[in-house]
């Protein structure tokens, strides 16, 4: 998977995570609505500062933004961090 393509994902899911439609997210980090849905769709690539801000609007690090997906899935995380 691409960078692009894990700040698209990333990015999508914290926003629906945090009920923010595109307008909303993009009115609160100070960016255009248009320059967020391309990035969800992987069009553009995220300078650093729009990543932080982005990663502020959402609560999270700007890290998590950029984090690939493991590929053993949240399933396995989720069982070792349980105890289980």
């Amino acid at each position: 998977m691409e960078i692009r393509e894990v700040l698209a994902v990333n990015l999508r899911k914290l926003r629906r995570a945090n009920g923010l439609s595109q307008e909303e997210l993009a009115h609160r980090a100070k960016i255009d609505r248009t320059y967020i849905s391309s990035l969800e769709r992987s069009v553009y690539a995220a300078g650093i500062d729009v990543v932080d801000r982005l990663a502020r609007v959402l609560g999270v690090e700007a890290a998590d933004l950029l984090r690939r997906p493991s590929p053993t899935g949240d399933k396995k995380r989720g069982r070792s961090q349980s105890g289980a």
